[in-house]
């Protein structure tokens, strides 16, 4: 006996009905499975790091004093002191000791340069900074932040301050993963930049004005390459 279109029609609608719910389902667990992982994940990410905050405030500061008013000693300084007691050897973090290698980073609306130190899942370690003078956005990062000043000032605010925060050498500026604020290296500027929490998702906001601003290709190829590279070496030994 063949059916009514009516019938028809119901039937459908039944199964295209029952189908979607699947479909929801299964989205809902995914993402309550997803949440549960990353949450998981970010409650025991401090096992992987390596680098102390206080420690890298204290090399900063060792390499201001010891050489004054010469940038390339102070990183030399940075350099050396990392390599000596992080050595190769201890398979516990790789260290980038070619002080040589350094590109360019737009980020943010600001503009400067960027020697990578050490770069894994949870960490980076880098020199970043401009003999010119910069300014622009922080980004909004899932990662806490140490701007160690090594030469120059950074000037920051966020909205609701009336003053502006002023950070000199031998500073500090600490910016929490989940905060914002509008920054200025002042007449020029380089710091000892260190960030710990989960890395790969700041990489956008690093990367993202070469791809949609500058088009500076040749320097979106090496910072991928060195930051991959790093990364990876760091994986290898088991650095996550």
């Amino acid at each position: 006996m063949a059916k009514s279109p009516t019938q028809a029609a119901s039937q459908t609608t039944s199964c295209t009905f029952g189908g979607c719910a699947k479909k929801w389902i299964f989205r809902l667990v995914v993402v309550a499975v997803l949440y549960v992982t990353f949450g998981w994940l970010d409650s025991i990410k401090d096992q992987w790091y390596v680098f102390d905050p206080p420690f890298l405030h204290q090399v900063a500061k060792d390499a201001i004093t010891t050489h004054p008013n010469n940038l390339d000693g102070m990183i030399q300084h940075i350099v050396t002191n990392l390599t000596t007691t992080y050595p190769a050897s201890s398979d516990v973090i790789v260290i980038n000791p070619n002080t040589s290698e350094w590109v360019f980073n737009n980020a943010g609306g600001a503009m400067g340069a960027m020697y990578i130190i050490h770069a894994s899942i949870t960490e980076y370690l880098i020199i970043f900074g401009t003999p010119l003078g910069t300014e622009g956005h922080t980004g909004l990062h899932t990662a806490d932040d140490y701007f160690h000043i090594l030469v120059g000032e950074q000037w920051a605010f966020k909205p609701g301050s009336l003053e502006m925060e002023r950070y000199q050498p031998g500073d500090v500026h600490l910016l929490p993963r989940g905060v914002a604020k509008q920054y200025k290296m002042h007449e020029g500027c380089f710091a000892l930049e260190y960030a710990r929490g989960w890395i790969p998702l700041m990489l956008p906001f690093g990367m993202a004005d070469t791809l949609t601003s500058t088009l500076d290709i040749p320097t979106f190829i090496n910072t991928a390459r060195i930051t991959g590279r790093e990364m990876i070496k760091n994986l290898l030994i088991g650095k996550i």
